[in-house]
């Protein structure tokens, strides 16, 4: 639940497609005019990458995050929290792909009648009401085959009516009288590697934001305590509203009343107390001549894995706008030249130890008098079963019922905004 001291919140919502065509808006306090987005196209085409999440327009603020290739777009008449707005917009992302699995153009527009009842129960006149999954899910039922073809036939909606038992209860994010078969609990500790790396390979900038996303399916009301091997190498946490935070404070433990379902227990940050060992290295050559014919050459092998495997290593090589050709050969993997973008698309997969995946070749570049300047703007890879920042599980103990449940851990290592400099 959000609570707020706020006076103003939000006007309006517009869901823009990546052609910059706003294809849903839900206006509460007052209606907005749709051509207040124009501030927002107009900087997302000069930088989709790079767009600011507050704009301030001459009579709005237009407040947005970019998720699936959707951008959501808040609109607000007077001044306000803004991360209290992003944050609401991701959490209106996490509610739609919770209810049909994914979130995109298509499935938003499949199921209009729903969204707008989602929208409709999450916002009242402006300010967060319901926002928690469990709360929504017996607010208005998910949608599936059999109900949408009956409430086709009956004319009925997906909306309940009854009030949700939790919704004025002490544990809002818990409904009540939850029974599974097997009581199961999961965790997944993902961290991404956000760093910089200049052309002799030393790094400028590293850090890591991690999270922990669970699956809780445990019957009753379980009070479960997670700890952790190494509780302090963590910069900076924020918490799911289920998490007593003065025990965390006192102990360093997460004791909380979990959700039913899937949620995200907490984010953390890691980077100023610690060293963060870059997972991967990739060694290059490559110098540009203006209207000359140039060479390319670029391994990519594993660095601090701890014996895991990289997978699914993918290198986005941003060119000059004189390269117009490039002829390359590779020995993993295949590679793509976006003439257009004057991006080098390399698709790697898995590395191999044994034989480091290589692209060398010729680059053909015309005349010019700019500056030839080449940048690895996005490395991709996946480690799993390993957590980078060496944050390990020590034990989860539950209190309050008495059976057994079956837990697990999982730790994925992958890259967040990792840059090279050549």
């Amino acid at each position: 639940m959000f609570v707020t001291g706020s006076t103003k919140m939000i006007h309006s919502l517009f869901i823009v497609n990546s052609s910059g065509d706003v294809f849903l808006e839900k206006h509460w306090r007052s209606v907005v005019s749709r051509t207040c987005v124009s501030y927002f196209l107009d900087v997302h085409r000069e930088s989709a990458n790079n767009v600011p999440p507050v704009l301030s327009t001459p009579h709005h603020y237009l407040v947005s995050i970019q998720r699936n290739g959707i951008s959501l777009v808040a609109a607000c008449k007077q001044e306000f929290p803004p991360l209290f707005v992003i944050e609401f917009l991701h959490r209106v992302v996490d509610t739609f792909e919770d209810y049909f699995s994914e979130c995109n153009e298509n499935v938003i527009k499949e199921n209009y009648v729903i969204v707008y009842e989602l929208l409709d129960e999450m916002l009242d006149n402006g300010f967060p009401l319901a926002t928690e999954c469990n709360i929504l899910k017996e607010l208005i039922k998910p949608p599936n085959i059999l109900r949408t073809i009956a409430n086709s036939v009956t004319g009925k909606s997906n909306i309940s009516g009854t009030l949700p038992s939790g919704q004025l209860s002490a544990i809002p994010w818990r409904r009540t009288g939850v029974k599974y078969t097997n009581n199961e609990a999961y965790f997944d500790v993902v961290e991404e590697v956000d760093a910089i790396i200049d052309k002799n390979g030393q790094t400028i900038f590293a850090e890591i934001q991690g999270y922990i996303d669970c699956c809780i399916k445990l019957s009753g009301m379980p009070d479960l305590s997670l700890s952790f091997m190494n509780p302090r190498l963590f910069d900076d946490v924020s918490f799911h509203p289920c998490v007593r935070f003065k025990r965390w404070e006192s102990e360093r433990i997460l004791s909380f009343i979990p959700p039913d379902g899937n949620f995200r227990l907490m984010s953390y940050h890691v980077g100023s107390q610690s060293i963060v060992a870059i997972p991967i290295y990739v060694r290059h050559n490559l110098v540009l001549r203006s209207g000359e014919q140039s060479r390319l050459d670029i391994t990519v092998g594993p660095k601090t894995t701890m014996g895991r495997t990289v997978e699914g290593v993918k290198l986005d090589i941003c060119m000059p706008k004189a390269v117009t050709n490039c002829s390359l050969v590779v020995n993993q993997g295949k590679y793509t030249y976006d003439t257009v973008n004057k991006v080098l698309h390399w698709d790697i997969g898995r590395i191999d130890a044994a034989k480091l995946p290589n692209i060398r070749g010729t680059v053909s570049v015309a005349a010019t008098n700019s500056t030839l300047e080449t940048t690895i703007d996005r490395v991709h890879f996946t480690i799993s079963q390993m957590a980078v920042s060496g944050l390990k599980v020590n034990r989860l103990d539950m209190y309050g019922e008495k059976y057994k449940p079956f837990k697990g851990v999982k730790y994925v290592t992958k890259a967040g905004k990792f840059q090279i400099r050549m």
